[in-house]
């Protein structure tokens, strides 16, 4: 008798611990299923093999509640698309007129027989106008970066031979801008994963906030370092005048303009959006005090 009870309470025993390994499986099934639903293009629901009602009933409820977030996120993207259009209708709304503008007051210029004071409200006409031209294109590149939350396409850049072309092609600009250049280009080639287009867009913006900000020269440096995971610095420099306040822990802040910017053209944003475009191909920003200098860079 206590041997049937035995073989009984053996058979029980070992019927729980398979019903348990297979709750266990089926747990650990959904968890996985649950992680591949946080990609947009899984579409699969929840399925339970081991007949257990509250089982089966949780994973209903989850299914249900998975439906709802892949229709929510369906709809974030149809308004993320119509939000896109819209700025870039509205962008092209504002550059026809701003190109028609701009277009009849060089024609005016061209005309010549302007009084030295029609002259002067000419040229100031003239500034007014590219100066936003240049702020709408910053909104819009904004807009545009804010709305697309996806990592930039890169591959294997020679960021040495990337900014070698950048300062020849900018070459005209520089010495307009009546600032001395300082350029220090290691010798070799410093390889980078990122994006050749976004990497250019940022130095422009890094470039053009030299300009507004530089009063006699700067410096353009690309030191390798091996650090923290980093490859390499690339940096712009410029010397701060007496009494110019900057706080370096709030540069690249989408709403922070110095008080030295707040007499100069642009929004302020070409930082911040230097920052989204590191963002994308998984680059670091930064800024620090170097004695009496402001250096601002990238990190990869």
């Amino acid at each position: 008798m206590w041997m049937a009870i035995s073989v009984v309470l053996l058979l029980l025993c070992m019927a729980l611990f398979m019903y348990l390994h297979a709750l266990k499986r089926e747990i650990r099934n959904c968890r996985e299923e649950l992680e591949k639903t946080k990609e947009m293009s899984y579409n699969r629901q929840l399925t339970i093999s081991l007949f257990d009602k509250d089982l089966t009933d949780l994973a209903s409820e989850m299914n249900e509640n998975l439906d709802y977030q892949k229709e929510m996120k369906l709809r974030i993207m149809k308004e993320e698309e119509k939000w896109k259009q819209s700025v870039s209708d509205i962008a092209h709304d504002l550059r026809t007129p701003l190109t028609v503008v701009k277009g009849n007051l060089q024609m005016l210029q061209q005309e010549g027989n302007l009084t030295e004071k029609q002259q002067s409200y000419l040229e100031t006409g003239l500034q007014k106008t590219e100066s936003l031209k240049q702020m709408m294109d910053e909104f819009f590149e904004l807009a545009m970066l804010e709305s697309d939350k996806s990592r930039a396409v890169c591959s294997k850049l020679d960021l040495t031979a990337l900014l070698i072309q950048f300062v020849v092609d900018h070459e005209a600009v520089i010495k307009n801008s009546n600032l001395q250049p300082v350029i220090h280009i290691p010798d070799k080639s410093i390889m980078v994963d990122g994006n050749e287009d976004l990497l250019l867009r940022m130095l422009g913006n890094l470039l053009t906030n030299v300009f507004r900000y530089a009063k006699d020269s700067f410096e353009i440096s690309l030191v390798e370092i091996e650090k923290d995971g980093r490859i390499c610095e690339l940096s712009f420099k410029n010397r701060l005048m007496p009494g110019q306040v900057v706080d370096e822990t709030r540069l690249f802040d989408r709403t922070y303009r110095g008080e030295e910017a707040r007499s100069n053209q642009g929004t302020g944003l070409g930082l911040y959006i230097v920052k989204l475009l590191a963002m994308k191909q998984e680059a670091e920003v930064f800024a620090r005090k170097e004695e009496s200098s402001l250096c601002i860079g990238i990190r990869f």
